[in-house]
């Protein structure tokens, strides 16, 4: 093979090299699951109806989610399901905050939207992306198939002391309202074989598809990957609601609580007393 064939051969196999990498795509399917420290009065339920509203809880918690993405783009949302009938006698209002329900990601760009729905209003919140500064670790697990690396990040986040009250017990509501931050360390597993640099909800940044991460109270964990399949798959970026940064719409999602919080106190002795309202998030 002389000079001139080598180097035909090095420019075909950087051509093709290129080429896979700006068709590379893929499909993760991820399952959340959520701890939840509950604060009861005994004298509120009998131990079937607590039994009663783990199940439901857990239920709720429970969620299956996709991420399709290619090098350069991403976008994370719930799978849909039919909602789980409730209990006779108990009422789950859930208010959660900081999900999303079509979350784009552009990891070259450093910017995401997020297509959120709240208070039946629909939102299109568009920032940057966070700098996350993650530890990098030598530790290895295996996820499925692939070899998965350790990282950590700390930061601070806020937090409320209790995000669930019975039937709008005061001593809860009154934790719920005040806020405080504090440190957490969310650690993710990430696989190098996946050369993309994002993952599931707003993490990204490391070398490799983010395969698990886990905030101390939920876990994200990948069940399923399909690279490259058959059908391209079409990257689309939400571009319906009112468009708003995230600044501002924490805002208002804080004021939304708020008035909530505030309507259930006044609707506290009105409330049938057979009846159980949990209430989550708020």
């Amino acid at each position: 093979m002389n000079r001139f064939t080598k180097l035909l051969v090095v420019i075909t196999v950087l051509i093709s090299s290129s080429v896979i990498a700006q068709d590379f795509q893929g499909i993760a399917t991820y399952k959340s699951h959520r701890k939840v420290d509950i604060k009861l009065d005994s004298s509120q339920m009998n131990s079937d109806m607590h039994k009663r509203m783990m199940d439901m809880m857990k239920k709720q918690f429970e969620k299956t989610y996709k991420l399709t993405f290619n090098k350069e783009e991403s976008v994370f949302k719930e799978e849909e399901k039919l909602e789980a009938p409730q209990s006779q006698g108990m009422v789950m209002v859930m208010v959660e905050t900081g999900g999303s329900d079509v979350l784009y990601k552009n990891t070259k760009e450093k910017r995401y939207t997020n297509q959120n729905e709240s208070y039946s209003k629909l939102f299109l919140i568009q920032d940057e992306l966070e700098d996350l500064e993650w530890e990098l670790g030598s530790e290895t697990k295996n996820i499925g198939e692939y070899t998965a690396y350790k990282a950590t990040l700390t930061r601070e986040v806020e937090v409320r002391e209790s995000g669930i009250s019975v039937n709008g017990d005061k001593d809860l509501d009154e934790e719920a309202a005040e806020p405080k931050m504090e440190e957490i360390t969310i650690t993710a597993w990430y696989t190098p074989e996946i050369p993309v640099n994002s993952g599931p909800r707003s993490y990204h940044g490391l070398p490799g598809l983010i395969l698990e991460v886990t905030d101390g109270t939920e876990t994200l964990m990948c069940t399923k990957v399909v690279l490259n399949p058959e059908k391209t798959i079409e990257i689309k970026e939400p571009t319906k609601g009112k468009k708003i940064t995230q600044e501002k719409y924490d805002a208002i999602m804080e004021k939304k609580m708020k008035e909530m919080r505030e309507r259930f106190r006044n609707n506290r002795e009105r409330r049938d007393g057979n009846s159980v309202e949990i209430r989550i998030g708020g």
